[in-house]
């Protein structure tokens, strides 16, 4: 052993020490130490007091620290390599400085730009790299647009390009000189590579969410984390096997708790050929009422936003005003925080799985949707949004699931008065939904329109002049612009011969909240939900615990359409008063409410329940509380295997 560590103490060059292993040490000190600085910035910035703890500071620095050793480890594979190949001779010390000075140059550029976009992201999702991240990657013109339209990128450019200018003159000269040291002989470069591996492998298969059980709030979590590890663990966790990764019950178990969930729903028995892919019949009470469907989901509008739902005043007027003529649904929440997974709710009615949503999955189609039942029965279904409809994969799932899609493309240049990286504005986009449902309506075929807003989204900018919120100020801003272009939308719409013939749904696709105390606090799932049809629909206010999912099914109810249903949601006017719960997840978390607790299932076959409320737990010996996780387990266990079968079809 002694030999093997000599190699650190020896030098050809007269009055240094050390090997060419000195780099890795230089390299691990600034990876470290930037670490330590990024964490310091989003601990201070996050600005929650209870953090400020000895026990919760000890808690984020130590378990970051593993975190960041693991993430060093990754990045320091090229520098061991590039180590392990020169040999110790003239011309092979100057080749493994000039490629360790070259790689380093590289790495403080990505740490540089990374520790940035760490931040930004942060400030955007409360939250260190993730999934989200892992599907930005993909759309870079978005995000890259959404980044320059939304912050000083003049000057956040020259502080990162000063920062690592001043980097690179301070450590580039340093890292040459030790790249110059002399080299250990062969045999103990391959044991140091060796046991280099060997760590690089347990973090690999062993570390995973280790550190994270110490955490005592999802705000520790998070700043315990490491970026680039996180990142590289969402690309690694996009699709889980539930059934490795999740706590599950037998197929007879769960085959019998769904029956008893439809009996408690008083919906029909399962179809015993197909009870495993949830399959059941929904009978209407009456003849089918051909009316047109106009579904609008409106980008991050929490139900705090919106006065008639107990939110801001003065945001929402018009909103506020559809209410008071409206059936609203005080009680309704979201399935995620990403308006993929809205739109994987409201069109499929399925329960929010771990990893990527549906409709951003290589094999996204085969799934009954709102849509297919909707053409089933005589209806044209369109979707429409205001960018560029290869976001999110929504072109290909909207397509395959029945819709006919318009987009950004179809919008010619004179026809747009505001854009946004995102999109066109949202009246933009209400202009081109109307002439196209004129069109369906001249040809006597009653239509479902699908739009899906994004006014409401950073950088919050829109036509002057419309509201009183001058543009680009915030989200009050871009709130209430949506809500003027919802009235403009109506008051258009009021002049077509269809009006009268038609329901408005107005939902959103999620909230602009993330994190909270607990890992789903369903006050950042609450969503609101309107609908409107004089005449048709009587006003009032359903305050019964909802799902996103459920809103399919309530509004093939209303028009009293029978199918046979593969739809996890149920009808909330004929089921909702016996049957309240909600599901919700935050990516590798997926839960269930009901009764004033939440069932949280997590990978590793980890399962806890909370009272939000109290934002304490509750035994899993509860008798109540194992009610519920089986429950939570037969919905989600069956959700998965039917995303398993028909999608691989």
């Amino acid at each position: 052993m002694k030999r093997l560590f000599d190699f650190f103490r020896r030098s050809p060059v007269k009055g240094e020490v050390g090997s060419r292993y000195t780099v890795l040490a230089i390299l691990a000190s600034i990876y470290f130490l930037s670490c330590l600085a990024l964490r310091t910035v989003l601990f201070v910035f996050e600005g929650d007091v209870e953090l400020f703890r000895l026990s919760s500071v000890v808690r984020v620095y130590g378990g970051g620290m593993i975190y960041d050793l693991a993430a060093l480890c990754w990045m320091l594979t090229p520098f061991v390599v590039n180590a392990l190949l020169w040999p110790n001779t003239l011309w092979g010390r100057r080749g493994h400085a000039f490629v360790a000075s070259a790689l380093a140059a590289c790495g403080l550029a990505l740490l540089g730009v990374g520790s940035v976009g760490e931040f930004l992201f942060w400030n955007e999702f409360s939250s260190r790299f993730n999934f989200i991240a892992v599907d930005y990657l993909i759309y870079t013109r978005e995000v890259v647009g959404n980044i320059e339209q939304s912050y000083p990128m003049v000057w956040i450019g020259l502080g990162i390009g000063g920062g690592l200018l001043a980097a690179m003159v301070l450590l580039l000269p340093r890292i040459w000189r030790s790249g110059l040291l002399p080299a250990p002989r062969f045999v103990v470069r391959v044991l140091v590579t060796g046991g280099f591996c060997l760590l690089l492998t347990m973090t690999f298969y062993f570390l995973d969410e280790g550190p994270h059980d110490w955490m005592a709030s999802p705000a520790e979590v998070e700043l315990a984390s490491n970026g680039q590890y996180a990142l590289f663990r969402a690309f690694r966790h996009n699709d889980l096997d539930y059934k490795r990764f999740y706590a599950t019950l037998p197929d007879n178990r769960v085959a019998s708790i769904m029956q008893e969930e439809l009996a408690l729903a008083r919906q029909a028995e399962l179809s015993p050929e197909r009870a495993g892919e949830f399959m059941h019949t929904v009978q209407a009470n009456g003849p089918p009422n051909r009316k047109n469907i106009i579904l609008v989901s409106i980008e991050s509008l929490g139900a705090d936003y919106v006065e008639s739902f107990g939110g801001k005043k003065g945001l929402t007027p018009t909103l506020t005003a559809l209410s008071a003529e409206s059936l609203i649904f005080t009680n309704l929440y979201a399935t995620g925080l990403r308006t993929v997974r809205g739109l994987e709710a409201l069109t499929l009615s399925l329960p929010p799985t771990p990893g990527r949503a549906v409709p951003i999955r290589e094999r996204n189609s085969g799934l009954m949707s709102l849509g297919s039942v909707l053409e089933e029965n005589g209806y044209e279904s369109l979707y429409f949004y205001g960018g560029y409809s290869y976001f999110d994969n929504m072109r290909d799932f909207f397509t395959k699931a029945g819709y006919e899609v318009f987009d950004r493309t179809d919008i010619a240049a004179k026809n747009i008065h505001h854009e946004t990286i995102w999109g066109v504005a949202d009246e933009d986009l209400f202009t081109l939904s109307l002439a196209e449902m004129d069109r369906r309506s001249e040809i006597g075929k009653p239509f479902f329109s699908h739009i899906m807003t994004t006014s409401n989204h950073r950088p919050f900018s829109y036509p002057e002049g419309r509201i009183d919120i001058p543009s680009h100020t915030g989200r009050d801003g871009a709130v209430k612009y949506t809500d003027w272009a919802i009235g403009a939308f109506m008051a258009e719409a009021g002049t077509r011969s269809w009006f009268a013939d038609t329901v408005f749904v107005f939902v959103a696709d999620h909230t602009n909240h993330g994190r909270g105390r607990i890992d789903l606090p369903p006050e950042n799932y609450h969503i609101p939900m309107v609908i409107y049809s004089p005449g048709f629909i009587q006003p009032g206010a359903i305050d019964w615990v909802a799902s996103q999912i459920d809103v399919a099914p309530t509004i093939l109810g209303l028009l009293n359409i029978s199918y046979e249903s593969e739809f996890f949601g149920q009808d909330i006017m004929a089921s909702g008063v016996f049957h309240q719960r909600a599901f919700m997840a935050n990516y590798l978390t997926v839960g269930y409410m009901e009764k004033g607790m939440v069932v949280e299932l997590s990978p590793r076959q980890l399962v806890r329940v909370v009272r939000p409320d109290l934002e304490t737990e509750v035994s899993l010996d509860d008798s109540s509380a194992r009610r519920l996780i089986e429950e939570a387990e037969s919905y989600y266990q069956t959700a998965a295997r039917r995303i398993e079968q028909r999608t691989h079809l």
